[in-house]
């Protein structure tokens, strides 16, 4: 499974949990895993250790998108921009092995794919005004 394969399952794993209790992940996790075709263990490993890593980061991933957000704090946002923004801070603080560029790029195209029409600009928006104000 390529990279952006796999940000795209991590992105709808971080979505599911919007809408799952906390003691309810590791069951739907599992049936969602199963739902891909010829999944290998190696893929699945790696979704669910970047999950969870992003998930315990959730606190200060927020805190950042609050700061940077004029007028759309967490709270406020859709659930699908949020998912993807959540994924993108995640790997432009956390992940060094996936460059700034490239994580802004990806959250762009998972808006494209799964937001609204306003999305991937407020996407783009939001991503280049905290790096701008982490330089």
């Amino acid at each position: 499974m390529g990279r952006r394969e796999l940000r795209e399952n991590i992105f709808k794993l971080l979505f599911m949990t919007e809408f799952n209790a906390a003691e309810d992940l590791g069951q739907q996790n599992s049936l969602y895993f199963e739902d891909i075709q010829d999944l290998k263990e190696k893929d699945r490993v790696y979704m669910q250790e970047k999950l969870e890593r992003i998930r315990e980061k959730l606190p200060e991933i927020d805190e950042k998108l609050n700061t940077v957000s004029k007028g759309w704090k967490t709270s406020r946002m859709g659930k699908v921009d949020l998912s993807i923004l959540r994924l993108a801070v995640y790997e432009i603080l956390f992940d060094e092995d996936v460059p700034t560029g490239v994580a802004i790029n990806e959250a762009v195209e998972l808006a494209k794919k799964f937001g609204g029409d306003d999305t991937p600009s407020f996407v783009n928006g939001l991503l280049g005004r905290m790096v701008k104000a982490d330089e």
